[in-house]
């Protein structure tokens, strides 16, 4: 068992207001009475209501702020699995909703993608076709900060509150920041004695970001991990030095060190934001994504 290091108060208050967030959904042609008949319906962000096969899920955080994410389902009447998407500096966008149809119909999972954060900076921001939601939380500095971690709490609560869906199968899949924020709440939320009641079975990173003192915890993760990287990641297209596959490779070490259950695929020649405009690289990482998950129970 892994015991996490303890937190401040802080934490757990903002755990515990990320725990009482409120779930709207609305669904298109289904509108007026939600996805499950029983919740209220909730516009789609603006400038995404034309996008179809997708719900649009609305989590109000306690703390404040308005999170907004689309729900792609598999076919079949479940229940079935939930992947939560975390998208990274560039900010919340239309790939990334393509992501989730595209992981629901290939990984049979219920797939949200999730605005977790306003705004967005950086080099890749001309590669992604924003959807703007303001009313979320502004960018945490890194994927790491307790803010960071209530905003996670609190779609993890949502997803696994949705109809058709096993709460006890949870993933998450995070791009750069959002790969951050995802190991952070493995390491927090994942061990037996914080996540039993929260069904995480396993983590797929994309285009991650390793800075040493992350590297530092690998050992104590106790998800399956599935790592994606570019071989030319970098500082282009909104990455860093800390997104290098030299730094991502010194991730997978520590795990294979410490005998986690750990799977990586390197992309030659790929830079930091190819997941979300190379086809082929596309179609690649869902694929081994959807293999993943189902070798992990994720099915």
């Amino acid at each position: 068992m892994i015991h996490p290091r303890r937190r401040p108060n802080r934490f757990a208050m903002l755990a515990i207001g990320a725990a009482c967030a409120a779930i709207a959904v609305a669904c298109g042609a289904r509108a007026s009475t939600g996805a499950s008949g029983a919740f209220p319906a909730a516009a789609a962000p603006v400038g995404a209501d034309s996008i179809t096969g997708v719900e649009w899920v609305r989590v109000a955080m306690s703390s404040g702020g308005m999170l907004s994410a689309a729900v792609a389902r598999p076919a079949g009447a479940g229940p079935h699995p939930v992947l939560v998407i975390l998208h990274g500096t560039h900010g919340f966008a239309r790939e990334y909703v393509a992501l989730a149809r595209d992981l629901a119909r290939e990984a049979g999972v219920v797939a949200i993608a999730a605005c977790w954060f306003a705004g967005r900076r950086g080099a890749g921001v001309e590669l992604v076709t924003p959807i703007e939601c303001p009313e979320a939380p502004p960018m945490p500095s890194t994927g790491m900060t307790p803010e960071a971690l209530a905003v996670v709490d609190a779609l993890i609560d949502a997803a696994r509150a949705l109809p058709g869906v096993r709460a006890d199968r949870v993933a998450l899949l995070g791009h750069s920041r959002g790969s951050v924020a995802a190991v952070h709440y493995a390491l927090e939320r994942g061990s037996d004695s914080q996540g039993a009641g929260r069904g995480l079975r396993a983590v797929v990173l994309n285009s991650g970001a390793y800075p040493p003192e992350l590297v530092a915890r690998a050992a104590a993760l106790s998800v399956p991990v599935l790592l994606l990287h570019g071989t030319a990641d970098g500082p282009q297209e909104g990455g860093s030095e800390m997104t290098t596959v030299a730094r991502a490779r010194a991730f997978e070490a520590t795990l294979v060190a410490a005998r986690k259950v750990v799977e990586v695929e390197y992309f030659e020649d790929a830079r930091h934001s190819a997941l979300l405009y190379n086809a082929d690289q596309r179609a690649r990482s869902v694929r081994r994504a959807a293999d993943f998950l189902r070798r992990q129970g994720i099915e």
